[in-house]
């Protein structure tokens, strides 16, 4: 397993799942006279992304995932007990809707509950529906949490170029780290491709801290 520093990103193994450090990425991309950099900061610390769990944590998981995505709402009990359990992290979920037009509706819809302070709660309510998703069904999950997808809808549009800024920024991370697809995730300084149980999860935490 490799580690990542400032500059780089990598990838390495951990419980069977080949991990990547971010440092060694980040500088394989940067080459070159066109390279546009991207830094370890850009990737963990974007200021328009919500945080979830201890937004003072000592270590940082992001995952890039899909609301449409099975192996990213089979991963999320896992993940979200992991963090609760924990205490000292901070969680990031980088929307990268690559599984079409209702990935980006729920995105849109659940980032503008963030601008309403319900990020957490739409958040959840999308990622514990079943399979393949329609605007009825994002709506319906909404409403179940109590959230009106209209409000929602009105909160994302007075902050558009700000929330599409965000998604067009994690999807241009998701491509020049060569991720290949939903879930991924970074802990600490290292990126882990795949899906990631919870032993997997505790285990990444405590050997970002070693």
């Amino acid at each position: 397993m490799t580690t990542i520093t400032r500059r780089n990103l990598l990838i390495g193994g951990l419980g069977g799942t080949t991990a990547l450090t971010l440092g060694a990425t980040l500088l394989s991309f940067g080459q070159g006279a066109q390279a546009q950099e991207l830094t370890v900061d850009d990737v963990l610390f974007d200021p328009a992304n919500p945080v979830l769990g201890n937004p003072d944590g000592d270590v940082t998981i992001v995952e890039f995932f899909d609301y449409q995505c099975p192996y990213c709402k089979a991963n999320h009990k896992d993940l979200t007990e992991a963090v609760a359990a924990d205490g000292n992290v901070r969680l990031v979920m980088k929307d990268w809707p690559i599984f079409g037009a209702p990935s980006i509706r729920a995105s849109q819809l659940v980032l503008g509950a963030a601008s309403a302070g319900e990020y957490e709660k739409a958040h959840d309510a999308i990622m514990t529906t079943d399979g393949r998703l329609t605007e009825d069904d994002i709506n319906a999950a909404l409403k179940k949490a109590g959230l009106d997808p209209e409000e929602l809808d009105a909160a994302y549009r007075a902050e558009r170029s700000k929330w599409d800024g965000l998604m067009a920024r994690s999807s241009s991370q998701a491509t020049q780290l060569g991720l290949q697809g939903t879930p991924a995730f970074i802990i600490g300084s290292t990126i882990y491709p795949g899906a990631m149980d919870r032993a997997a999860l505790d285990e990444a935490i405590a050997a970002s801290r070693a």
